[in-house]
């Protein structure tokens, strides 16, 4: 059978994974009558939950007698480790724009990968249907974005098509006709995207998507160069140097067959199939016949940028909500993400008490978190913190810098520059994008943008839109302010009381309602003031025998601050941990006890004088 390989790249919510369901619907992939969810590749809650794509997936349709193999892409840039490996996989794109959009700052990235390996893009412009769409002038943009990105002519000369991914229709123009469906995107890809280029000689593939199966183990999927390859067949894996890593048997090799993944007797050159039965052969690895010495060229991952403590809850109120929290436990899950991720880099301490997790954004670090939290781990975490690197030649420390793409209201775009600025930005460019809107663009130190978003949207109300991708290692670019308020910080343990509250509120907002547990060195609210103040949460109004009008005995408390996870890490100090259980995010003190913190004050005041 003919095959095509392709990749869909679009930025967050532009509409990807809405397109493949339909067109796995309408290559007849689902029975008439068969119930599919609703974005049916983001398999993952988390996915669900938040509209974004994390993990890259394949599916396949046929089309008059072939084969398309599709393949999900990431928009996010923390994700982008693996949108670069899967290019290398495919032989054509399609580039989804929204209409309104148009290309933002995720779409330029992944395109510039694309560009770079000579991939020949389709253009889609997605929901026409809008009321603020406006297709020509996001073509206009599409070429200009393409001719920053140093596109060749042939690239440049891109067809065009517009549609509905949600109401499942593509066409040459705008207006339409709708009636054909998804046919003329069908045929575009027959016709513009050329079938796998297949070398000759033995078996070799390169390994680009890893994940952990429990009945599989270690499955790793990539596209057949040239040979075949059966089960029971032993095979070698070599890394980007050429040194030999393990040998072993396939023990199966599974290909996308619509959304199910399906056993098969001999995977062919340039099919994408999966491989199961090795166990350290991984990303970026070429896995071989046994006579072949020389590995396929592939690109190196990129570094972490930002990295995070991990630490065993050791809370008074550890193991109360969560049924894993032991070290090992915590190491073993680690690990075992770091097998199917492997833009995580994790390292043990010496006292086997903590890790240290990183990765390519806090973005992907709190995913991780979440989803250990939603499979009854208990852990406590530190701030994130970004990697730094040391220039050889001058010796001069390097930060990580992003690009950071910021449409907001004319009318909030002042208080966004004055942040942005505090936080040490360079502002590149400023332009309006449409509708009393302007587009900022800066370069930011990452360290500053740790927990931005939260700010951005409370300055804008809710209105700005943030988009950020990594730029380069640049110059330390000096001290950022950060939190002015010191924290309140509850004295004893046992429940909060709704009078001890009330008398408190004059001390700053709280983080805690009454009847919530907690404990000595728990964080209960911000304080006023610069400095961190120790708090009676527990104590009851005294009783008296005089009796009193009801009015009195009413305590009406205001709200407390609502601390999700995301925000929770951005706002604690360096001696401060989030404690994460299936049930709560609590805020503490990394050392608990008063007098030890004290202690290790002195000391830390003792080393800086």
């Amino acid at each position: 059978m003919q095959l095509r390989n392709i990749a869909i790249i679009a930025h967050v919510d532009h509409g990807k994974t809405t397109l493949v369901d339909k067109l796995l619907a309408q290559s007849g992939t689902f029975r008439e009558n068969q119930r599919v969810t609703e974005r049916v590749m983001d398999s993952n809650d988390l996915e669900r939950e938040r509209g974004i794509t994390i993990l890259a997936k394949a599916t396949s349709v046929v089309w008059k007698g072939v084969r398309i193999n599709i393949v999900d892409t990431p928009g996010h840039a923390d994700f982008g480790g693996e949108v670069e490996r899967i290019l290398n996989m495919v032989d054509g794109a399609i580039v989804l724009v929204d209409a309104a959009e148009g290309p933002m700052p995720q779409t330029k990235f992944v395109v510039s990968k694309a560009l770079k390996i000579g991939l020949r893009p389709i253009v889609a412009v997605n929901k026409v249907d809008r009321p603020d769409a406006r297709p020509s002038e996001v073509i206009n943009e599409v070429f200009d974005l393409f001719a920053a990105l140093d596109a060749t002519d042939e690239q440049l000369d891109f067809p065009i098509l517009y549609g509905s991914g949600r109401d499942g229709w593509m066409a040459p123009s705008p207006e339409g006709p709708s009636d054909q469906g998804l046919a003329p995107l069908f045929d575009l890809i027959l016709d513009h995207v050329p079938p796998p280029k297949v070398e000759e000689g033995p078996f070799r593939m390169l390994g680009t998507i890893l994940e952990a199966n429990p009945f599989l183990g270690r499955i790793v999927t990539g596209r057949i160069t040239s040979g075949t390859v059966r089960p029971n067949q032993t095979i070698k894996v070599l890394d980007r140097e050429g040194r030999l890593l393990e040998q072993g048997r396939v023990s199966k090799i599974l290909a996308f067959r619509g959304l199910e993944r399906q056993p098969i007797e001999v995977g062919e050159a340039g099919d994408i199939v999966s491989i199961a039965g090795l166990e350290k052969g991984s990303v970026a690895d070429t896995f071989c016949a046994l006579e072949n010495e020389v590995p396929l060229p592939a690109q190196p991952i990129d570094p972490p940028t930002v990295t995070m403590s991990f630490l065993v809850n050791d809370s008074p109120l550890a193991g109360t909500e969560g049924d894993k929290v032991t070290s090992r436990m915590i190491r073993d899950r680690l690990f075992r993400e770091a097998e199917g991720n492997v833009t995580l880099k994790i390292e043990e301490s010496p006292d086997k008490d903590s890790f240290h997790v990183s990765g390519r954004g806090e973005l992907q670090l709190a995913i991780l978190i979440e989803t250990m939290r939603r499979e009854g781990f208990e852990l406590a975490v530190s701030r994130p913190r970004v990697v730094f690197q040391k220039d050889e030649a001058t010796g001069q420390l390097l930060e990580p810098i992003e690009e950071v793409v910021i449409d907001v209201d004319e009318e909030h775009s002042g208080v966004v520059v004055q942040k942005m600025s505090e936080r040490k930005a360079e502002m590149i460019e400023m332009r309006p994008s449409g509708g009393n809107r302007l587009r900022l663009v800066f370069h930011a130190p990452t360290r500053g943008l740790i927990g931005y978003q939260s700010e951005l949207l409370t300055d804008t109300r809710g209105t700005a839109v943030i988009n950020r991708l990594f730029h380069a290692y640049q110059p330390y670019k000096g001290e950022i302010a950060g939190r002015r308020n010191g924290v309140l910080i509850s004295n004893d343990s046992g429940e909060a009381v709704a009078y001890a509250l009330w008398n408190l509120e004059d001390r700053g907002p709280m983080m805690i309602e009454p009847g919530w547990k907690v404990y000595q060195g728990m964080i209960v609210g911000e304080h006023n003031r610069d400095n961190d103040l120790e708090v009676n949460v527990l104590k009851g109004k005294k009783l008296t025998n005089i009796r009193t009008t009801s009015k009195d005995e009413a305590v009406r408390l205001t709200p407390p601050i609502r601390m999700t996870l995301e925000k929770a890490l951005a706002w604690i100090q360096d001696d401060e941990l989030v404690e994460v259980t299936p049930k709560s995010i609590r805020l503490r003190k990394a050392i608990l006890d008063p007098n030890e913190r004290k202690k290790a004050e002195k000391q830390k005041e003792a080393l800086s004088a």
